[in-house]
């Protein structure tokens, strides 16, 4: 199995367990509707990397930045930067057809993380910033996600249980778009606008 390291321990989560739609600048972008109920997708185990790998046999793949945590005992325990590799293109096709996503959004190393940091904080504090080649691409914080991290937390567990060690990413801001091979990545964590977590990747 894939594993993420917290600090310098290894932790081997079941899953990913994504919110979509939850800033809605981002749903202004993609021309989306605001949902009435939260959308969930899930990643598997084997979606998760270290590394910023361009997905074999496909001419674009967008990033989406996202705030992401651990959860242990059914509770936000550590925080990392994620990135939420999407197909768009399929994706398109997919919601078209009235069709599951996991085809965009759970193939090998769609869900890329940095280390996670113990967090026992507050989560209303946390923002994220994503430069890409020197640029600043996607900013933003908790105040602006629809549903609060753990709001999202209760909803999906009227439908699914969280594994200690599971991750949950809280959704992207807007500034999503398509990346290279070579293109060199820089991910912030925020606290009280204090970086708490800088991660960079180059993508192979």
């Amino acid at each position: 199995m894939n594993r993420i390291l917290l600090g310098n321990s290894e932790i081997f989560p079941s899953k990913v367990v994504c919110i979509g739609r939850n800033y809605i600048e981002h749903i202004k972008e993609l021309n989306n509707e605001v949902p009435q109920d939260m959308v969930f997708f899930i990643k598997p185990n084997s979606a998760i990397s270290d590394k910023l790998v361009f997905p074999k046999n496909q001419n674009s793949c967008h990033y989406e930045a996202e705030i992401s945590f651990l959860i242990e005992d059914n509770k936000i325990s550590a925080v990392a930067f994620g990135l939420d590799l999407t197909l768009r293109e399929v994706q398109s096709k997919l919601k078209d057809k009235g069709l599951p996503w996991e085809r965009a959004k759970s193939f090998d190393g769609a869900a890329v993380f940095s280390k996670f940091v113990s967090f026992d904080g507050d989560i209303s504090k946390l923002g994220i910033e994503l430069y890409i080649n020197g640029e600043l691409k996607q900013k933003g914080d908790y105040s602006l996600m629809i549903n609060k991290p753990n709001e999202i937390i209760s909803d999906a567990r009227t439908f699914l249980s969280f594994e200690d060690g599971d991750i949950l990413m809280s959704g992207t801001p807007s500034g999503v778009g398509k990346f290279s091979i070579g293109d060199e990545f820089v991910g912030k964590i925020l606290l009280n606008n204090e970086i708490i977590i800088e991660c960079d990747f180059k993508v192979i």
